[in-house]
């Protein structure tokens, strides 16, 4: 299995929620939320923009992943994994808001995985085309390829999360890695 990269840069908070944050985790969620959002508000706006494609509905959804986490905090168990939480919910709510929004091109879903070479070579990756590529996939493919590189999920919790076989979990991660690598060489060669 190829070693897992980063799709984006993501933000280490600058400091670790201190253990006066972990004790006031559930009675003084006031506190906390506002810790959240500073600590994890790029990350969460950055994970939004892969996920729905544009800016404005980013926004909404790191306004709304805040909100749900605000209302829910007293569910969070394990303070060192606020940021995995975090995402979790914004994933969720990507889905509930935005998955009938777009409807999946069938044409889409018939690319030969093995005529796609495996090497896009060294150079780095133009965030605007990955962003491209990301939006024009569809969005079952995306949101596997998300979780695995973005919240650094393992195969079986991404197939727990979204109630489907880890066989699944695997052909879909494997098509959207090829969809990729094929949308992203394509966008190279017409520059």
């Amino acid at each position: 299995m190829a070693p897992k990269t980063p799709l984006v840069e993501t933000t280490n908070a600058t400091e670790p929620l201190s253990s006066r944050d972990q004790q006031a985790a559930v009675p003084d969620g006031e506190n906390l939320i506002e810790r959240l959002i500073h600590q994890y508000h790029g990350d969460v706006y950055r994970y939004g923009f892969r996920l729905s494609g544009n800016a404005a509905d980013a926004d909404d959804l790191a306004q709304q992943v805040f909100l749900a986490a605000h209302q829910k905090i007293g569910q969070l168990r394990e303070v060192e994994r606020v940021r995995g939480w975090l995402l979790a919910i914004t994933r969720n709510q990507f889905l509930k808001t935005y998955r009938r929004r777009r409807p999946v091109d069938s044409s889409s879903l018939e690319l030969d995985v093995n005529q796609v070479p495996e090497d896009l070579g060294k150079e780095e990756i133009d965030t605007e085309r990955l962003q491209m590529a990301l939006d024009e996939m569809p969005e079952p493919y995306r949101t596997v390829l998300l979780m695995f590189y973005f919240e650094d999920l393992s195969y079986q919790e991404i197939a727990e999360s979204l109630q489907i076989a880890i066989g699944t979990v695997m052909s879909r991660l494997s098509r959207a890695k090829g969809q990729l690598r094929y949308k992203l060489l394509c966008s190279e060669s017409k520059e």
